[in-house]
């Protein structure tokens, strides 16, 4: 009896897994259809695509990390709906916002230095800030939103955060942030160049005072966004790193348009899978069912398994849509069966990865006294960022050129 109610019990983590990801793979699907849809802007205002991936990727991490911290304590018995000062609901909310705009500031330059080192053509930096930090604000304000509902939910209806706060936080990033930096970019270029320089000046002011906000709250808040920005701030080079992958093979994705309607949904699959893995095992080393041991326990191989399983599923349903949404808008596709080969080769290579990283990461932070909810999810999520792009495009490369 007591081996029947676990395996139900783990059936349904595992669907309840699934459920949330295959709602998160329709509306990622939704994401980059509109991705195929806009094309002609990424060409039209240089530098752009660069952006797009780490701005994307940073919105997941920054609510991934939110609800991770909040699942932590929820079994931890540590959480109550409480948004004031000094509750833990209320210092993550202020500490979110303000490594949001910190980290807008960070990518709009990361992505104007590095198309500058690999002499891809940019607009300025101003105006690349400006669209970074105008979409990052807005759109964290709209994700944080969701991002509170589902914890809400999950509090109020017994369900387990982690299997669902990370497919959620980061199919909604994807499908929130990129029209909003597409329309940001539209908007920022629309201005006259006075405006543009005003505007930049006023970001930067806003992130000095967020600086200055984060140093007056020593005790929550500040270690929060300290431990987050040190990370994330190397993180961001990765989503560049990205971006400018995509950028360099821009002409062979163009030419079979369907990678575009692909990559949004792809990418956030693998990374609302690899966040489902780094807030398990995070849950799993603060309530010491999981020991950070060098080599990884039955219980976390376990973890690995779901995570393939995951990967299996969703890929092909992922191939599918995208090819049919590239039949009715009459993009040019490799086919569905090449389709598929692609998104699973390159898939299984990047989960391969993630799963030994997610794993490394969460273990090093947990025996080093350091929290692995702030970790964990910003580290796979950006590596799937940086090494599904370079998967990706070889895999296409190889098989189609």
């Amino acid at each position: 009896m007591v081996m029947e109610q676990g395996l139900s019990s783990q059936s349904r983590l595992i669907l309840t897994g699934l459920g949330a990801l295959l709602v998160s793979a329709a509306a990622a699907s939704v994401a980059g259809i509109y991705l195929g849809s806009v094309s002609e802007v990424l060409g039209l205002i240089p530098g752009l695509m660069v952006l797009l991936p780490s701005i994307i990727d940073m919105r997941g991490n920054i609510a991934g990390v939110f609800a991770s911290r909040l699942s932590s304590a929820m079994h931890l018995g540590e959480f109550s709906i409480d948004f004031e000062e000094g509750s833990v609901l209320g210092d993550n909310i202020r500490a979110s916002f303000a490594i949001t705009i910190l980290i807008a500031l960070v990518l709009g330059t990361s992505a104007y230095v590095g198309s500058l080192l690999f002499g891809l053509p940019v607009v300025g930096i101003t105006d690349l800030v400006l669209i970074s930090v105008i979409s990052g604000v807005v759109s964290g304000l709209v994700v944080m939103g969701i991002t509170l509902v589902i914890v809400l939910a999950s509090y109020r209806y017994d369900l387990d955060l982690d299997m669902i706060g990370a497919p959620t936080v980061t199919t909604s990033g994807d499908l929130v942030t990129l029209p909003i930096l597409v329309l940001s970019a539209t908007f920022v270029m629309l201005l006259s160049p006075w405006i543009r320089l005003v505007l930049g000046a006023i970001a930067v002011a806003v992130a000095v005072a967020a600086i200055l906000y984060t140093r007056q709250q020593p005790v929550r808040i500040g270690p929060i966004v300290r431990e987050n920005i040190s990370l994330l701030i190397p993180l961001s080079v990765f989503g560049t790193l990205a971006g400018l992958t995509y950028s360099l093979s821009l002409d062979n994705l163009v030419a079979f348009a369907v990678f575009l309607v692909l990559i949004p949904p792809f990418m956030g699959i693998l990374g609302s899978i690899g966040g489902i893995l780094g807030s398990r095992l995070s849950t799993g080393m603060h309530t010491g069912e999981i020991s950070p041991s060098f080599l990884p326990e039955r219980g976390v191989v376990h973890h690995f398994i779901i995570s393939y399983l995951y990967t299996l599923i969703l890929l092909p349903l992922l191939a599918l849509i995208a090819h049919g949404a590239a039949v009715l808008m009459g993009l040019n596709s490799p086919g569905l069966g090449m389709l598929v080969a692609i998104s699973l080769a390159a898939g299984l290579v990047v989960m391969t990865l993630v799963n030994g990283v997610a794993y490394i990461v969460s273990s090093l932070s947990f025996r080093y006294g350091l929290d692995p909810d702030n970790f964990g999810i910003p580290v796979v999520t950006s590596l799937i960022d940086l090494i599904g792009a370079a998967a990706l495009v070889a895999v296409i490369d190889l098989l189609l050129w």
